[in-house]
């Protein structure tokens, strides 16, 4: 039976001695290293930029995928991991690492269709599987078209795009597929690379956006603080309930009001095509992969000082991107869990 966060932590964590937060500053100003996610990188890049007059800590984050995340806060080459993927509890433990959330957000498709507006086209995880594995091969198709009454759909190749490096995005998006198509799950299945059936590889958000603008016919897949800054055109998705939503900071915001923290073992919580009107079926927390047993305590400690301020301090630039904060009952637990990690300041209110 797997773990709840409740039972993996003390029951210190619902009284009055729990760590709670204050911003705790570093003696001396430490610099930290961070590496992963594409999807976390517009927060994380806004976080440090508007901690830094008071924290001082200066935050150096390369966006390379959760794959390469993983990879280098295994080896230790840098102070902590970013990934979307929730890494699997054996993998934690041989490795010595803790994973908490930092926020939550959506995952979009973008096309490249002449005529077709953002949010104009209207389609299902079915049909979205279709598209992603080949057997969608024209936008006209009657299944596609049967969504869109009254849309003048081109008679154009479906193009689609999908990231060709190690990405939690990726790995959020075919969870997404394997949910609303049996077909996908049995051939295709989820993770953070895999098997694409049909299109081209591009790395990155970076590529993958421009490979679509570049492609009449294009679709492909990006996070939504990506999308919505760089004015891409996106789609939208029937939720659960079956209406069509817009993807936006308030679907993101219904579908992680359902989510079930209590059970969700080393925080890895499912927001996956949730319940009720108006989710947006593609939601997704992201994770940070700290070492347990640093190499450095004291920048370790500064990752943990510079996450509990962005908890303070940083909901509401989150949502200017479009993110969703933790809610403040995960963030203590969060506080509680660091307190395992070795040589971890204590934040106290």
């Amino acid at each position: 039976m797997r773990s709840s966060i409740r039972s993996r932590l003390p029951a210190a964590c619902s009284m009055a001695g729990v760590l709670l937060a204050a911003t705790v500053a570093p003696a001396a100003a430490v610099d930290i290293t961070g590496a992963g996610s594409t999807f976390a990188a517009p927060i994380y890049g806004a976080w440090g930029a508007a901690e830094h007059p008071t924290l001082g800590i200066a935050l150096n984050y390369q966006a390379l995928g959760s794959g390469a995340g993983q990879n280098q806060v295994i080896a230790r080459t840098v102070d902590f991991g970013a990934s979307d993927a929730p890494v699997a509890a054996p993998k934690l433990d041989s490795n010595h690492l803790l994973q908490f959330p930092t926020v939550m957000g959506g995952v979009v498709p973008i096309v490249n269709l002449p005529g077709i507006a953002s949010n104009q086209l209207h389609l299902t995880g079915a049909v979205l599987a279709g598209l992603f594995s080949g057997d969608i091969s024209s936008w006209n198709d009657p299944k596609i078209a049967a969504l869109n009454p009254g849309v003048k759909l081109p008679d154009t190749a479906v193009a689609p795009v999908h990231r060709a490096d190690g990405s939690g995005t990726t790995f959020v998006f075919t969870s997404y597929l394997a949910k609303a198509s049996p077909d996908w799950q049995a051939k295709i299945g989820a993770a953070s690379s895999i098997a694409w059936p049909a299109g081209a590889g591009a790395k990155g958000n970076d590529g993958v956006a421009a490979t679509v603008r570049n492609t009449e016919g294009g679709i492909g897949y990006v996070e939504y603080a990506y999308a919505n800054k760089n004015g891409l055109t996106t789609v939208e998705l029937k939720d659960k309930a079956g209406a069509y939503v817009a993807p936006d900071l308030a679907s993101f915001t219904k579908a992680a009001a359902a989510a079930d923290w209590d059970h969700a073992q080393n925080f890895a919580v499912d927001l996956l095509d949730t319940p009720g009107e108006g989710a947006w079926p593609i939601v997704s927390a992201t994770f940070v992969l700290l070492p347990m047993d640093p190499k450095d305590t004291a920048r370790s400690a500064a990752v943990m000082t510079f996450f509990n301020w962005a908890f303070d301090n940083g909901a509401g630039i989150a949502k200017s991107l479009q993110y969703v904060p933790l809610p403040a009952s995960v963030q203590a637990h969060v506080r509680h869990a660091w307190s395992n990690v070795a040589g971890a300041p204590t934040f106290n209110r």
